[in-house]
């Protein structure tokens, strides 16, 4: 999944790139960047959907797992027959939940900042349009969504592998199938 939303990601910077560069009309590929930004900014929209529900389901699994770790009821979804001795495997968890959560914390606010600044830049584009605001309040908007883009793309990128990883590893701990959440 993390190599499928590694791609979503590349795709959505590329069209990000791409919309700025025909803006400044360093390339002419025969549509304006008012035609190039609005299915570039849907997808951004489809793309950090998923990364951020990704971010989110895997710490919700990671505080699922530890809570039936820590309940004498729910310790039968983990283990058919639970081991004596539990402290490695709340030791590995506790790290788990420490990655999961700080994958969350590193990528969420920077979707949602990429997705805000992304949608005012594109109202204040078509406000610029019809001669609402000066240009330079919807360009100044596209530099922070830019930057914002950038930023979050290259720790989406870092998170999301050390994220796959971390499923990798707490699913062969519990011996969890690949294809479960």
């Amino acid at each position: 999944m993390a190599h499928l939303l590694r791609i979503l990601v590349l795709l959505m910077i590329i069209g990000i790139y791409l919309t700025f560069a025909q803006a400044l009309m360093w390339l002419d590929i025969g549509y304006s960047h008012i035609q190039l930004a609005i299915p570039a900014y849907l997808y951004c929209i489809f793309a950090q959907a998923f990364v951020m529900f990704y971010f989110i389901g895997t710490s919700r699994l990671v505080n699922n797992v530890w809570d039936a770790l820590h309940s004498e009821a729910n310790i039968h979804e983990l283990f058919e027959v639970p081991p004596g001795d539990l402290e490695p495997y709340i030791k590995s968890t506790r790290r788990f939940v420490e990655q999961s959560t700080r994958s969350k914390r590193q990528t969420i606010p920077w979707t949602m900042l990429m997705l805000i600044l992304g949608m005012a830049a594109f109202l204040l584009g078509g406000a610029h349009d019809t001669g609402l605001v000066e240009k330079t309040t919807h360009v100044g908007l596209v530099y922070g969504f830019l930057a914002t883009a950038t930023i979050g793309f290259f720790r989406q990128w870092y998170y999301l592998g050390k994220t796959h990883i971390l499923l990798r590893k707490i699913k062969a701990l519990y011996e969890i199938p690949d294809d479960s959440m």
